[in-house]
């Protein structure tokens, strides 16, 4: 469904990713695990449009993405939840919802979406009228996951979802995922916690200084040495 293929992205002179090749297959949930400034959520950033890469290819169901315009990019089903939540504070949770379909001319399967996010994040339908900033960590996190899918994404990404949630929301958001993987979505996954990421995933890819420098299975990568040492303490 995804493929990457010596992609090359910078913030000014200072190179993020060096020639990154990864594969994402349909109905997959694959992971990128690395230390932080390794260059995964770049990897993210350029896949939905916001970091234009200087080389390389993103093709997405067969299309050729690279450089395309967000809002494209979006429209051909590739939804960006990212690090950090970024909800609207100010802007209702209803409203909130309603910018994740905002490029949606199906009202009446909107509709449905809305009740559908509503039916899994029962919180959210408790606080559809409630300003989006004064959520809790875990409550923003479920909105921005439910901001996604009102797109009705073929891939979801997910940029460090469970940054500074409490452990049992971090549980709850992971089994969110991996329901989305589940439900027929096809998932990419940035994590901080490789361990669950790769007890998680179908497929993974190490990251590292914007060089993918080992990929396999999630269970492969678990029993890697180097992984284990530099990742999973050991």
């Amino acid at each position: 469904m995804l493929e990457i293929r010596d992609l090359e992205c910078g913030y000014g002179p200072v190179a993020a990713l060096k020639g990154v090749s990864l594969d994402v297959g349909e109905g997959e949930l694959v992971a990128l695990i690395g230390a932080n400034g390794a260059g995964k959520s770049t990897t993210l950033r350029a896949i939905s449009g916001l970091v234009k890469p200087k080389s390389g290819s993103i093709r997405f169901a067969g299309q050729d993405i690279t450089g395309a315009d967000p809002a494209k990019i979006l429209s051909q089903g590739v939804a960006h939840c990212p690090e950090g939540r970024r909800v609207f504070p100010y802007m209702s949770v209803a409203d909130n919802l309603a910018m994740g379909a905002y490029l949606r001319k199906d009202p009446i399967r909107v509709r449905q979406d809305y009740d559908r996010v509503y039916s899994d994040f029962p919180r959210l339908a408790e606080r559809r009228h409630q300003a989006a900033g004064t959520l809790s960590g875990g409550e923003q996190q479920m909105l921005a996951i439910g901001r996604a899918l009102m797109s009705r994404p073929k891939l979801v990404m997910f940029d460090e979802p469970s940054l500074g949630l409490a452990p049992t929301i971090v549980e709850q958001t992971l089994g969110i995922i991996k329901s989305i993987r589940d439900g027929g979505a096809t998932v990419l996954l940035v994590e901080q916690n490789a361990f669950a990421a790769l007890e998680l995933c179908d497929h993974a890819y190490l990251i590292e200084t914007g060089r993918v420098v080992r990929r396999g299975l999630g269970k492969e990568l678990i029993a890697d040495p180097h992984v284990r040492a530099a990742y999973l303490g050991g």
